[in-house]
């Protein structure tokens, strides 16, 4: 940083408000030692503009003879390095001869020291000026880094102008606001919105802000498309709502929670009515009170009977009732 430079391109007068600022990061980075050589990157950072924008300013300064650019390259490598500015209050500083145009004759040696003794006069004239028709150059035209048009075999392409800082954009065929207002005149009609305007108890004549225009309209549409409500169940929920509550809602936002909760009872409701029917209970198995009885069911049929299967006491007890014999007993194996 310098206070010599910065003071120097304070006290410079007739500078667009830009140019100036151009001007003045350029001085804070000049090193009385070393130069000023700050990237555009850093340059255009430090002035909150484009690449493109800061190009243009920094041809007009230096169509006005306040700096000088001088590009440099590296002996080793070839690649392009920042941009060398000389000040204008360099000793030794001269500013960058013009071709003449050989049709209105503008861009003449007497020219450039006209403009530059002539004070805050010199940038009115240089910006006025026109680019000549025959070789282009003039503020508007100049490459602003000192490099041809063509695109260098070694550097890539010139850096008159970046893309990516100038995007060209399509201009509209509808304004934005006419094309959503009709969308949402289509996707809700004026009877059902009228109608959910009643089932809240707001007065057509008299609404409050957020009911107005097509943005309400799009919320209600959002109520339909999003949450799978029908019309007449956005209706029926706000007349719900509206029992609940004793004053109008202020906007369509204040109902978002009751359209979701009837969205979510309409998901549930559905759910029920797919869901199959139980079926009943199977009849559970009458309890055996009379285990003599079942035993001797048992001994008596073919049916397979382990030997430990009867006690002492059960045999005893269906002998005692005459239930089964002695040989059916035996047959079976139960002594």
């Amino acid at each position: 940083m310098s206070h010599e430079a910065t003071n120097w391109a304070i006290k410079q007068r007739g500078l667009k408000p830009t140019s100036k600022i151009v001007l003045w990061h350029l001085c804070d980075r000049f090193n009385p030692d070393y130069g000023c050589f700050p990237s555009q990157d850093r340059l255009a950072h430090d002035c909150e503009i484009s690449r493109s924008t800061l190009n243009d300013h920094l041809g007009q300064l230096e169509a006005v003879g306040l700096l000088r650019r001088v590009p440099r390259l590296d002996p080793v490598t070839k690649r392009q390095l920042p941009t060398r500015y000389v000040l204008g209050f360099e000793p030794g500083f001269t500013p960058v001869a013009v071709v003449p145009c050989p049709e209105i004759g503008h861009g003449k040696d007497e020219d450039i020291e006209s403009t530059v003794d002539a004070g805050s006069s010199h940038v009115d004239a240089a910006t006025d000026a026109l680019p000549c028709p025959d070789i282009g150059h003039g503020i508007g035209a100049r490459p602003v880094s000192e490099f041809p048009a063509e695109p260098c075999p070694e550097n890539a392409e010139s850096r008159v102008r970046i893309s990516d800082t100038n995007p060209v954009r399509e201009p509209l065929s509808k304004p934005v606001k006419e094309e959503e207002g009709a969308q949402a005149r289509e996707g809700v009609s004026d009877e059902v919105f009228g109608d959910l305007l009643d089932a809240l108890g707001l007065d057509p004549d008299a609404l409050p802000g957020w009911w107005q225009g097509w943005p309400p309209r799009l919320h209600v549409q959002r109520w339909r498309d999003k949450l799978g409500l029908t019309e007449a169940e956005i209706v029926a929920a706000a007349e719900a709502s509206r029992q609940e509550h004793p004053e109008p809602p202020d906007g369509p936002k204040a109902l978002d929670r009751a359209m979701q909760r009837a969205a979510q009872r309409k998901v549930e409701d559905a759910g029920r009515k797919r869901r199959k029917p139980k079926a009943p209970p199977a009849p559970a198995a009458k309890p055996i009170t009379d285990l003599p009885a079942f035993y001797a069911d048992l001994v008596n049929s073919d049916r397979y009977l382990p030997v430990s299967a009867i006690s002492n006491t059960m045999r005893d007890a269906m002998l005692a009732r005459g239930l089964v014999t002695p040989e059916r007993l035996r047959e079976r194996g139960v002594r």
